[in-house]
């Protein structure tokens, strides 16, 4: 089983490089935004308690995160293997995926980082902006986010990096290049 966590910064192109991993792997995209949505769609007990928290305008404590891909793990055992998309976003989170995971006897294969320059960044959600219509990349929306990945996120890099699971991918290049960089990470 193949578990990856796809992680760099807003605009370095995770999304588009999730699809293409999921396509070729087989992988069970796990993202913590769209589990939230089933689990509240659902009102199972855990969407129930974070609905509570978000109508609160409360952030959804980790346990709560961690039950919800706890399930969709258990849900999914017969999969080949799970990509991680928007988590962990803290040192905090990355610690108790470790834990969950090794209460199910499986683990990290390793973490996928794509590198992107801040002015490429800041470029590729502009355009963004424009392409899809979104209001939340502005100039300044976008400096605070990546400025939050940098304090909050990035640290996450280090706690992978300690057990020789860290992989840094240039993020720069046409969809095909990068990708092709990531299949040689997941193919050693």
């Amino acid at each position: 089983m193949q578990n990856i966590v796809l992680f760099g910064p807003p605009g370095a192109g995770k999304g588009t490089q999730a699809e293409n991993i999921i396509k070729k792997y087989q992988l069970v995209h796990l993202s913590t935004g769209d589990m939230l949505r089933n689990e509240m769609k659902n009102q199972t007990e855990l969407g129930l308690k974070a609905k509570t928290l978000i109508d609160q305008g409360l952030l959804v404590p980790d346990e709560v995160v961690i039950g919800m891909i706890k399930n969709q793990i258990n849900q999914n055992l017969q999969a080949k293997g799970f990509i991680f998309d928007g988590f962990p976003r803290t040192v905090a989170q990355a610690e108790a995926l470790d834990k969950m995971l090794a209460e199910l006897n499986l683990s990290i294969h390793s973490m996928v980082a794509l590198e992107v320059p801040f002015n490429t960044l800041k470029q590729r959600l502009l355009q963004r902006a424009k392409e899809l219509n979104r209001t939340d990349d502005t100039e300044e929306i976008i400096e605070k986010r990546i400025q939050e990945y940098n304090s909050k996120t990035l640290p996450v890099a280090d706690h992978y990096k300690k057990q020789n699971k860290f992989y840094s991918i240039d993020g720069v290049g046409t969809v095909q290049e990068v990708f092709e960089r990531i299949e040689r990470v997941l193919q050693a």
